[in-house]
């Protein structure tokens, strides 16, 4: 059985007050009973902030991103050893974000997968098609190629200590849902390629779907066999939305 996980991508949004604000409300919502976990994902600068409110907690911690090196002269880059060093246990790998606005290919998305084990992190790696690629009956073949770059670089066994987060392009902060059928295809197709490699392994793995998931929708997704929770964006910066879609997992 994989436990559902509600993971909550701040992006460029954070102050103090507003962290220990966010902190409070999703501890004081927390349902030890439930069946799923909760992880926050900070802007670098308030990871160690975050930590010393959570380190006691069921909150679990990751990272927007990280380098592919260890260290070295990379200014303003951040190593998976210093995530880890933070209190981070999780990083986010190839978020749509990073591969459009930064250029960040398959290649370079697979070795900051690969630098993020080797740092004791598990990548939650990302994947997904633009509309274009949607509308030319692309998506399945784009987001094979994103997984099998990893598979060809780390190997499938990698994927036992990995998540995958599918979130369509188009459909993250446009107010866009892929419906619940659409997104259980793609999850199936993702985990059918990775259990042709590892029948173990692709049973296993959590698939997280992620774009513009709110309140109202997330009960539907989260109801689909391959579905194992969400990748969320905007609703994670209130406690109260970001809380419900926790409820509905």
């Amino acid at each position: 059985m994989r436990t559902k996980l509600i993971a909550g991508n701040w992006k460029m949004n954070a102050s103090k007050p507003m962290v220990r604000e966010l902190v409070a409300g999703i501890l004081a919502q927390l349902d030890a009973d439930r069946d799923a976990e909760v992880m926050v994902l900070p802007p670098s600068p308030y990871l160690s902030l975050v930590h010393s409110l959570t380190e006691s907690t069921p909150v679990l911690m990751g990272g927007q991103d990280l380098s592919a090196h260890e260290s070295g002269a990379y200014t303003g880059e951040v190593a998976g050893s210093m995530l880890a060093d933070c209190g981070c246990s999780y990083v986010l790998v190839g978020h749509s974000e990073r591969r459009s606005l930064h250029g960040e290919g398959d290649e370079l998305v697979a070795a900051k997968f690969v630098a993020a084990q080797a740092s004791g992190l598990q990548p939650i790696l990302c994947v997904g098609e633009t509309l274009e690629e949607r509308e030319a009956g692309q998506t399945e073949a784009v987001v094979s190629r994103q997984i099998q770059a990893v598979i060809d670089q780390a190997g499938i066994a990698a994927f036992a200590r990995a998540l995958v987060a599918y979130e369509p392009v188009w459909a993250i902060g446009t107010g866009q849902t892929a419906t619940p059928d659409q997104a259980q295809v793609v999850h199936a197709a993702i985990r059918g390629q990775l259990a042709a490699g590892s029948a173990t392994i692709g049973g296993r793995v959590r698939i997280l779907y992620g774009g513009s998931v709110k309140a109202d929708n997330a009960t539907e997704l989260f109801a689909c066999e391959d579905i194992d929770g969400g990748l969320i964006g905007g609703a994670s910066l209130t406690a109260e939305s970001f809380m419900a879609i926790y409820r509905a997992a």
